[in-house]
C-alpha cells in the first residue's frame, strides 16, 4: 500500500483462493513516446527489470501496431474501432469531418463501457487525452467517469510539467498537486503519482469490491516532452550514452538480433545524426539520460503495482497488457538554438491551489521561469525540452522514421501480455511474429471478460469492432492472415500478411516485404505493381469504410457559424 496518501486506506490482505473467479482482473498500461527497443526486454539499455519480468513470464508480441500518435492511438484503443470511426482522426480540434471532431463520438463505446455490464468494477489513471473539453466548469460527457469508469486521477489534456501538470483531475474535478487534500508526498512528480494511485485504487478494490473483478487503464506520460525526471534516477545513467547514435544502435540491433526480435539477418536503417559532428556531447547526453531516467521511474512504479497484486493474491489471474502510443518522438519542442525570451523573465506568483491548464508552462508556481535552448540542462522544473530526433531515432531502432508517420518507426510498438492463469507456462518467455493492432484489444479484454459488445448503446447504435481477440496468440495459434490499415496526416499505410503497402503524405505508394525487410529499405513497388494496385484499392474502400476521407482533412481549418449564422474559416 502507498504510504504517500494523508486519508487513511484500509488494508486486507485476501488468498488467491478466495479471489479467483472465471473473470480476470486486467491492467492495461501504456507508455508516452517510446521506440519500439527502449526496453531491455526489447534490446534496449535501460534498466526495466519489471517489464523484462512480465515478458519472461508471459508473451511478447514483436509486430504489434498503434496509430502512430497519442490521441488516434487513445481513441482506437479503448473502442476497438479505428481512430476515424471514433471521431479521432488527428488531434483534438474540430475539422469540419466525423472522422476528425477531435472528441470521442457516440457511435463507440469505451472498454469500460463494455466490461461494466459484465460486473467489472473500472478504474483509469494518468493520460486522458481524447476530448477537445479541458477546462474546469466546461462540457465533461468524453471525461472517463462518462466513459464508463468508476474512478480516475490524471490528467485531461496530453502534456505537460511532472512536477506541476495542467488539467490535473481527481474523478470528475480539477485539482492543484499542491492543494490536494488526499495527497501530498514529498515530492510530486507525476509518474510516481499514477503508480501511487493506481496502486490506490487496487487497495480500495480489494477491500470494498473484492467480489468483483477489474478493469484498470494506466496511461503514463513517460517519456513524452519535457525530459523530467528526479535526480537519482538520472545519476544512474550517466555516462550511460556517451559511445553516441551509431554505436547504440548497433549494439541494440545485436541484441534484438539475439533475442529473436527480428531476423538475424536484418538491416539497420540510416543513422540520423553524426555524433562526431555534435559540439555539446554533454547536453545531447544529458537529453537522453533524462528520457532514460523516466522510462527507468516508470518501471519502477510498474514493479509496486505488480507487488500489490502479489500481496493481494492477485496477480494469478490478473491480465496485464504493456505497450506504447507511437514511435520515438522526433519533435524539437526546446531545441532552439537561440533561447526564447522568456528564459531571462520573472513572473507573478501562481497560488498552490490554482488550477493549471497549461501544457507548456513558462513559469513554476513561483514565478521563476521555464527555459528552454540548447545547453539549458533538463531535468528540473525549471527545464522544458526533447531529446531530439536524433535519440529517437535511436529509440525506433532498426526502424524507419518517427511519431506521426505509418513507417515501422511510427506505429511499432512492443506489446507484452502476462496472465499466469490464463497463458499457458510454456509460452512463457516467446515471441510471437503474427502482426496485430490497438484494435484487437476491445476484443481481448471483451473475450476474457465473457462481455457482450453491444449493439447499441444508451440508444445510440454502435459501430462493430473491428479487430479480434489476441488470446490465441497469446497460446501460439495462428489466426487467418487479416488486412490492417492506418491514415494520419496524410501518410497512410496497408498490411497484409507479410507485404506493407505505405506512403508518406502526397508522395506515391512504397511496397515492403516485412517478413524480409522490416527496416523498410528495398521498395518492391515497381517490380510488383498488381499487388500495389490490389492493396491500394482495398486502402481506399477502407478509408471510405472508417471515416478517412477526404484525405487533408486533418489540416482544413474549423468551419463555425458566426452570430449572423453565416459559415467562416
Amino acid at each position: 500500500m502507498s504510504t504517500r496518501f494523508l486519508l487513511p486506506l484500509a488494508s486486507l490482505v485476501l488468498t488467491a483462493a478466495s479471489l479467483y473467479a472465471a473473470q480476470p482482473n486486467i491492467i492495461l498500461i501504456m507508455s508516452d513516446d517510446m521506440g519500439f527497443s527502449d526496453l531491455g526486454c526489447y534490446g534496449g539499455d535501460i534498466q526495466t527489470p519489471n517489464l523484462d519480468r512480465l515478458a519472461k513470464g508471459g508473451v511478447r508480441l514483436s509486430q504489434f501496431y498503434n496509430a502512430g500518435r497519442c490521441c488516434p492511438t487513445r481513441a482506437s484503443l479503448l473502442t476497438g474501432l479505428y481512430p476515424h470511426q471514433a471521431g479521432i482522426g488527428h488531434m483534438m480540434e474540430d475539422r469540419g469531418h466525423d472522422g476528425y471532431r477531435g472528441d470521442l463520438n457516440n457511435r463507440c463505446v469505451t472498454i469500460a463501457e463494455v466490461l461494466k455490464p459484465a460486473g467489472y468494477r473500472t478504474y483509469a489513471v494518468g493520460k486522458w487525452h481524447i476530448t477537445k473539453h479541458a477546462v474546469p466548469e466546461g462540457p465533461k460527457h468524453n471525461w472517463p467517469l462518462h466513459r464508463g469508469f468508476d474512478r480516475f486521477y490524471g490528467t485531461i489534456t496530453g502534456a505537460g510539467s511532472f512536477y506541476d501538470p495542467g488539467t490535473l483531475t481527481r474523478d470528475d474535478t480539477m485539482i492543484s498537486p499542491f492543494a490536494d487534500a488526499e495527497y501530498q508526498p514529498n515530492q510530486y512528480y507525476y509518474t510516481d503519482a499514477i503508480s501511487d494511485h493506481a496502486i490506490r485504487f487496487i487497495d480500495e478494490h480489494a477491500t470494498a469490491q473484492k467480489d468483483k473483478p477489474f478493469f484498470m487503464y494506466m496511461a503514463y506520460t513517460s517519456a513524452h516532452w519535457p525530459m523530467h525526471a528526479l535526480p537519482e534516477d538520472v545519476a544512474k545513467y550517466k555516462g550511460k550514452f556517451d559511445a553516441g547514435y551509431e554505436s547504440m544502435r548497433q549494439a541494440r540491433l545485436l541484441r534484438m538480433q539475439k533475442m529473436g526480435l527480428i531476423a538475424k539477418n536484418a538491416e539497420l536503417s540510416p543513422t540520423f545524426g553524426d555524433w562526431t559532428q555534435v559540439k555539446d556531447k554533454a547536453w545531447e547526453t544529458r537529453c537522453m539520460e533524462t528520457y532514460a531516467a523516466m522510462i527507468d521511474r516508470m518501471d519502477q512504479g510498474i514493479g509496486r503495482v505488480v507487488g500489490t497484486l502479489e500481496k493481494k493474491g492477485l496477480l494469478q489471474n490478473t491480465l496485464i497488457l504493456f505497450l506504447q502510443d507511437n514511435g520515438g518522438c522526433q519533435e524539437p519542442i526546446g531545441r532552439q538554438a537561440k533561447p526564447p525570451a522568456f528564459n531571462d523573465k520573472t513572473f507573478p506568483v501562481i497560488a498552490q491551489d490554482a488550477i493549471r491548464l497549461d501544457v507548456i508552462p513558462k513559469q513554476t508556481r513561483d514565478g521563476q521561469p521555464v527555459k528552454q535552448g540548447q545547453g539549458i540542462m533538463p531535468g528540473g522544473p525549471n527545464d522544458y525540452i526533447a531529446y531530439g530526433e536524433a535519440w529517437a531515432n535511436v529509440s525506433n531502432t532498426p526502424h524507419r522514421e518517427y511519431k506521426h508517420f505509418v513507417h515501422e518507426g511510427g506505429i511499432s510498438t512492443p506489446l507484452i501480455a502476462h496472465w499466469p492463469a490464463g497463458i499457458p507456462e510454456a509460452q512463457h518467455g516467446k515471441i510471437e511474429t503474427q502482426p496485430g493492432h490497438l484494435v484487437d484489444l476491445m476484443a481481448t479484454c471483451a473475450d476474457v471478460a465473457e462481455a457482450s459488445y453491444p449493439a447499441k448503446f444508451n440508444g445510440q447504435a454502435i459501430r462493430p469492432k473491428e479487430g479480434l481477440s489476441l488470446i490465441p496468440f497469446f497460446k501460439g495459434q495462428s489466426p487467418a492472415t487479416r488486412s490492417i490499415f492506418w491514415e494520419h496526416e496524410g501518410n497512410r499505410a496497408h498490411r497484409a500478411g507479410p507485404w506493407k503497402l505505405v506512403a508518406k503524405e502526397n508522395k506515391p505508394w512504397e511496397l515492403y516485404n516485412i517478413d524480409q525487410d522490416r527496416a523498410e529499405m528495398h521498395d518492391l513497388a515497381a517490380a510488383e505493381p498488381e499487388r500495389v494496385q490490389a492493396m491500394s484499392a482495398a486502402w481506399e474502400t477502407w478509408a471510405a469504410h472508417a471515416q478517412v476521407l477526404p484525405i487533408g482533412a486533418w489540416k482544413k481549418p474549423t468551419i463555425v457559424k458566426n452570430a449572423k449564422g453565416k459559415r467562416s474559416k
